[in-house]
Formats: C-alpha cells, structure tokens, sequence
C-alpha cells in the first residue's frame, strides 16, 4: 500500500519534513516514490504539489494523521473530489 507521510531532513532539534509518497513498509528516511510538498513545523511553511497529491490520492494513496491534517489546511481534498477519478 502506498502512504503519504512525512520524511525528516534538517539539523538536529530544527527538523523540517518532505511530504513523501513511500511504500507503507519502508523505513521513514528510506527512498520515497516520490517527493510532493515540504513542511517546517517550526515556521508552518507548507509548499505542496498539489496535481500530484491529487493524482496520488486516486491512485488510493493513504495519507497517515498529520499529513492529512497538512492537507486539509490546504483544502487539497476539496480538490480531490472536484476532479473526476481516471
């Protein structure tokens, strides 16, 4: 199962995350499928690729708790189900 959750990059005690399409049975810094947005806890700098978290989320990717509380900030599920599924 495909899962969009975050990865960390940064210093230590100044972590920032990539939101990252990952195989569910990956390690959390192992290589992503793909890279789809940033996130900075510390600065609540949010960058998404939105087309691509879209086409993602109808593939039947799963976003875990905090990425999806990420997305629905960003109203990124309103557009999901604007788009009709391919």
């Amino acid at each position: 199962m495909i899962k969009l959750r975050l990865k960390r990059f940064g210093k230590k005690r100044e972590a920032s995350y990539r939101i990252v399409a990952m195989n569910n049975l990956s390690r959390r810094d192992g290589r992503p499928l793909e890279e789809l947005g940033y996130y900075n806890p510390r600065t609540d700098e949010v960058r998404l690729d939105v087309p691509g978290i879209v086409k993602r989320l109808q593939q039947g990717a799963q976003p875990t708790d905090t990425v999806r509380r990420i997305l629905q900030k960003q109203n990124v599920f309103e557009q999901v189900s604007a788009k009709p599924a391919s």
